[in-house]
């Protein structure tokens, strides 16, 4: 990091105290602004939305596979960053480079491919590498109020990069709305865990006017220790160090209208991309074994910022029964070094600026609702590195977005509903500054693209709690600035290039499910399939990977997820994932899909006390040994061994105890059979066995 990134990492704390302090001065003199504790409160403004549809409605409304994941689970499963917390989720394999990253694999696409959202707010930028990457792992799982993730392409609603799947992380509120008066609390967490030694701790503050205002302030640090397992030992470097900040205040313009302000932030430093470096010896689990790594260093660096303003209301307009405006600004910095076993340095640095705008709006049109809107974002881009034909990607250079979308759900009688969506979308991509491994030399171009995505989904009700729902949804990437101009390091080392002349990649989905929502049931199962057009990959090239659109692909899976409430203070848990896929090479020949999630699926059982002040539950997260391989998974031999990833089964056990109004205590005894695994395609292993120490008081 820059020597001014630095000082921002020392006083981002310093800075939240005194914004505290200044938050405690204006609660005390909020009286003088509402004294009266039965004052009006205004409506709720519906300012959070279901993904899948960009207005609230239930899951089994839906005609899609959707999966929620709320705090309280983070909090009670101990679970560490957000990739982490989609582990429990079907259909989904969560990749690990290293112990700082997580990528999800979501029905078999991953990285960029992936859309990640933050309060609706599009965070893929124009510089995401392929594959699997870091930047779902720049979120702070401590302020998340609950995730939302929709399987399958959600290209009509939100655009590019959605053809796996898209995750909505929607951040803790000031929940002024639901207090009365004047209110003021706040919550002081705190983690150990025995395994890395590590420490995480965070610090909230809420208060302000129920019904007017509300501020929220959150602090969050984590020093996390290198991990071990009972066969690598202890995975030295594969530690590091994170900082965060979140702000929102939120003020009622009026009974209908409502104004946000929010700003985030992170840090994290010294996330070493472990399999590669000279402290993998390798890993040999009975016959499966990977290479070790021999570089001296590959560490990233990396912080994110993101503020927005946004105004929700409603009108008496038909079309505008409820609408949202949002400006947003994102920053992003991401570093690395590398110095590999010749003592060859390499050194590149990505700044991006992100400036974004979009606008919808939903209301009743004759027996249905209509959902339309436009978004558009403009990134800026800066890239070095310590030779000019080694930049990460051009420098000097820009990517443009802009789109419209309309939905709409239509009624057609009591028990079938049907749903059919278009979005218009249009891309400019302009780089200067990029080496061009054809000719030798520094050249600069643009290109755009433009596009037409359209979806149809319909509902059939058997009863009010059982329904069948089935989906035929397009997606589509746009090439980004990473496709047409990067120079980075893939697999164990290999260079990729980028290629101009690139033209997006589409896919079309297939998907039909069951789903059933009742006090002691909710259920989803469902079956998909997914066509790959013009797919953008990269494919061998002498001694070089270059990005290419290469031939058609798909892929299939079922996936089931659901919780069976047995008795009055019991639960039962669980989710199931098979998915296969093939790639055309051209000529005739088939590859399998790279990465495919093996066969996996997870159970948990739990017991709450009848006064709800303690609980427990044991889990069990397994999986078989993949060895539906690639061409190219088998040239990775230092994330993936000969004769494929291993199959495991852990066992894990979790309790909280409520001592009293404040005071919350959480226990987790996680591998408990100290089991030696990874999950399929991670280039380091998951942990052995842990005590997680958890503690949490409010006020």
């Amino acid at each position: 990091m820059s020597a001014k990134n630095n000082y921002l990492t020392i006083y981002y704390p310093l800075l939240a105290i005194c914004l505290m302090s200044l938050m405690s001065s204006l609660y005390s003199s909020a009286q003088a602004i509402n004294t009266d504790p039965d004052s009006e409160v205004v409506a709720d403004l519906g300012t959070s939305v279901v993904t899948a549809s960009r207005v609230q409605q239930s899951v089994l409304d839906t005609p899609a596979s959707v999966s929620v994941i709320d705090y309280q689970e983070i909090s009670d499963r101990s679970l560490r960053t957000v990739p982490d917390a989609l582990r429990y989720t079907s259909g989904v394999m969560i990749q690990k480079t290293t112990y700082g990253h997580g990528s999800p694999y979501i029905r078999g696409f991953t990285g960029r491919q992936n859309l990640l959202l933050v309060d609706g707010i599009r965070m893929n930028n124009s510089t995401y590498r392929s594959g699997p990457v870091q930047y779902w792992n720049t979120l702070d799982a401590n302020a998340i109020s609950r995730m939302e993730l929709v399987k399958g392409p959600r290209s009509t609603l939100y655009g590019s990069d959605a053809l796996g799947g898209a995750l909505n992380v929607i951040s803790k509120d000031t929940g002024y709305l639901d207090e009365r008066g004047r209110f003021y609390g706040g919550t002081a967490y705190y983690k150990y865990d025995s395994n890395s030694k590590s420490h995480v701790g965070r610090i909230e503050q809420r208060f302000g006017v129920g019904g007017k205002w509300g501020m929220m302030l959150g602090v969050s640090g984590k020093d996390y220790g290198d991990i071990k397992d009972s066969n690598q030992g202890r995975m030295e470097r594969s530690g590091y160090r994170e900082e965060n900040l979140d702000f929102k205040f939120q003020y009622a313009l009026n009974s209908s209208t409502q104004l946000s302000f929010a700003h985030q932030y992170l840090n994290q430093d010294g996330i070493n991309r472990w399999h590669r470096l000279e402290e993998n010896s390798g890993w040999i689990h009975d016959d499966h074994v990977t290479q070790g790594g021999v570089f001296k260093q590959e560490s990233y660096d990396q912080e994110r910022s993101l503020t927005y303003l946004r105004v929700d209301g409603m009108s008496d307009y038909s079309l505008l029964e409820n609408w949202q405006a949002t400006l947003s600004f994102q920053k992003s910095q991401d570093s690395t070094a590398r110095v590999d076993d010749r003592l060859r340095a390499r050194n590149g640095n990505v700044d991006v600026e992100t400036y974004g705008f979009s606008f919808q709006g939903n209301g009743e049109l004759k027996e249905g609702e209509l959902v339309w809107g436009l978004d558009y974002y403009h990134d800026e881009v800066d890239s070095d590195g310590n030779e000019s034909r080694r930049r990460p990607v051009a420098d000097q250079s820009s990517y443009d977005t802009l789109g419209a979308f309309a939905q709409y759900k239509y009624n057609l009688n009591e028990k079938l509903s049907v749903t059919a969506g278009v979005r218009a979308s249009y891309f400019k991509a302009k780089w200067g500054e990029s080496f061009d491994v054809n000719n030798l030399a520094i050249s600069s171009g643009e290109d755009d693209w433009s596009n037409l995505t359209f979806n149809l989904g319909a509902n059939y009700y058997l009863t009010e709690r059982d329904a069948i729902f089935g989906s035929i949804s397009q997606g589509f990437r746009a090439p980004n600035l990473d496709d047409l101009t990067s120079s980075s390091s893939a697999l164990s080392g290999v260079d990729t290039i980028g290629s101009t002349g690139l033209d997006p990649e589409h896919v079309v989905s297939f998907e039909l499910g069951y789903k059933r929502g009742s006090d002691s049931i909710q259920l989803t199962t469902s079956m998909f399939y997914t066509k790959i057009d013009d797919q953008i990959t990269s494919v061998l090239d002498g001694r070089v990977l270059r990005i290419q659109n290469g031939e058609s692909a798909y892929v299939y899976g079922v996936e089931i997820e659901g919780q069976w409430n047995f008795a009055d203070d019991w639960s039962l848990r669980g989710a199931l994932t098979w998915q296969d896929g093939k790639q055309d090479l051209g000529g005739g020949i088939e590859d399998t899909i790279s990465r495919l999630a093996p066969f996996s699926g997870v159970v948990a059982v739990k017991w709450t006390h009848p006064s709800d002040q303690f609980w427990i539950e044991g889990s069990i997260l397994a999986a078989a040994t993949q060895d539906n391989l690639s061409d190219r998974d088998t040239r990775d031999d230092q994330r993936i061994p000969t004769n494929g990833t291993p199959g495991y089964i852990v066992g894990s056990i979790r309790a909280g105890y409520q001592v009293n109004e404040s005071l919350e205590l959480n226990l987790g005894l996680e591998n408990l059979t100290d089991e030696d695994y990874r999950v399929h395609g991670s280039g380091i292993n998951e942990t052995g066995f842990n005590t997680v120490i958890g503690l949490k008081y409010t006020w």
